[in-house]
């Protein structure tokens, strides 16, 4: 396993160097092609003898860049998120650093093509390599190759979890040598045959003497030694730290979402809720009208549901029931009163869910249009409105009903430290079809590690979700 991830790390830098002499080659093609040369006459007397070997030093800097931005560490679960997000911060480096050099030292060099196009053309080159490197190991690793022999500790849940996870997705790169309830001299032998690469600790409750000889274990046998992190440990991953006349202060923050971050969220809910309201303005007038000729009005129907620091507020969708069966005070208090006793007596019969939430499996009460406009989420569009107003985020949990929210424990409230979203974590993770706790989990995890990039990802493989008909969101 280390020289299966030792050859790819080794690999990585060559090509990349590779990746960007290829991109200033091509750059320089480009500039001396008959299309752009009829735009724009050359201008610049750069002979190919003296630009190419400009371009391998140039190359040979930008990888002391990408070696400074933390390309090439060995880290075996790096992100291809990140490492491409690192790519375009580093190659931008390298566009400002030429760009500076050339503004101070007075070069007389007139082709911006070449250093604007070599830019985009190097993120290119590099990215579609990056993506090919990590398609190739995810390819290795699902015929068994260079897996990574995992020694699980622990008699818990998330051990479990753990376990049934490497086995069902092999392309993570793991694959489980053995399973033990606890770390003790019986189990250091049985451990020691099967060779593993890493232990992974997954049982928080364990005695302080256990972990440390489980470590030391690790240590000894030269083993990577792993644990799964106990609530404190996850809450502490926010923490601020300050002074109160010289006396140290350590507040535990629940999200990372403050500041700037919390208004740069808002501000990309403004201007994102109003370019898909304009954007999707012909849908609502379509879907407003089938709605009035298979059922009449209401057409919009208004859910109560609780959002940030526990305010109430109302989601807006396309109504998918018939009005009968509709719950609600928009409907009458007489009626709501019948479509509620309905309601419960449909979940005990066909809820597909434990715990506070439910779902209720073929609903008698969903119109025909309904089905198609919950099987592709098209009665949620109306939210883009609640965002507008500032109920409601385009990505953030998933906003539950007061009777729900009532039934909550004192850890699952964190959720109701943002706002909710119209997609999220837990959403994308597996719709509707995900337990209540592990909901739960997933927008607890991104509520305590938000940051714009992970909102961006999300936003950007909801509609994917959407097309695998997973469920509803």
């Amino acid at each position: 396993m280390k020289k299966f991830e030792l050859t790819f790390t080794f690999l990585q830098l060559p090509l990349d160097y590779a990746m960007l002499v290829l991109a200033g080659f091509t750059a320089y093609s480009l500039r001396f092609a008959t299309f752009a040369k009829s735009i724009r006459p050359i201008l610049f007397n750069l002979r190919w003898e003296k630009y190419w070997p400009l371009v391998l030093l140039t190359a040979a800097v930008w990888i002391l860049i990408f070696a400074l931005s933390g390309l090439y560490g060995t880290n075996p679960n790096r992100k291809l998120a990140r490492d491409l997000t690192r790519v375009l911060l580093a190659c931008s480096t390298g566009f400002a650093g030429i760009t500076i050099y050339v503004f101070f030292t007075l070069q007389k060099f007139d082709s911006r093509f070449l250093v604007l196009a070599g830019w985009i053309i190097a993120i290119a080159y590099v990215s579609l390599c990056r993506i090919l490197m990590t398609g190739l190991k995810i390819l290795l690793h699902k015929k068994g190759i260079g897996l990574r022999r995992t020694i699980i500790i622990g008699k818990e849940i998330i051990g479990k979890q753990i376990r049934q996870t490497f086995l069902n997705a092999p392309s993570l790169g793991y694959k489980v040598a053995g399973t033990y309830d606890h770390f003790d001299a019986e189990t250091e032998q049985a451990i020691l045959k099967q060779k593993p690469d890493e232990i992974i600790f997954t049982d928080p409750k364990a005695n302080e003497a256990e972990t440390l000889e489980a470590i030391d274990f690790a240590n000894e046998h030269h083993i990577a030694f792993k644990y799964s992190a106990d609530l404190f440990s996850t809450i502490s991953t926010n923490m601020a730290v300050s002074t109160v006349n010289g006396i140290p202060i350590i507040e535990l923050r629940l999200t990372r979402l403050t500041g700037w971050g919390r208004i740069a969220k808002r501000t990309i809910d403004i201007l994102g809720s109003l370019f898909f309201i304009i954007l999707l303005s012909p849908i609502y007038l379509i879907v407003s009208l089938i709605i009035l000729i298979e059922t009449g009005r209401p057409i919009i129907y208004k859910n109560e549901r609780v959002g940030k620091a526990d305010r109430k507020f109302f989601t807006l969708k396309f109504r998918s029931m018939y009005q009968k069966d509709s719950t609600g005070i928009q409907f009458g208090k007489k009626a709501d009163t019948a479509a509620l006793a309905k309601e419960q007596e449909l979940i005990k019969k066909q809820s597909i869910k434990n715990g506070p939430i439910y779902k209720i499996k073929n609903d008698p009460r969903v119109t025909m249009f309904g089905r198609f406009m919950r099987r592709w989420s098209i009665d949620e569009l109306p939210q883009f409105f609640n965002v507008l107003k500032g109920e409601m985020s385009l990505v953030g949990p998933r906003p539950h009903q007061p009777r729900e929210v009532d039934k909550y424990q004192k850890r699952h409230k964190i959720v109701l430290e943002i706002k909710p979203g119209i997609t999220g974590l837990s959403q994308i993770s597996g719709r509707s079809d995900l337990s209540y706790e592990e909901e739960i989990k997933l927008d607890t995890f991104y509520i305590e590690n938000w940051s714009l990039f992970m909102d961006f990802i999300i936003f950007i493989k909801t509609p994917f979700v959407v097309i695998r008909k997973t469920g509803s969101l």
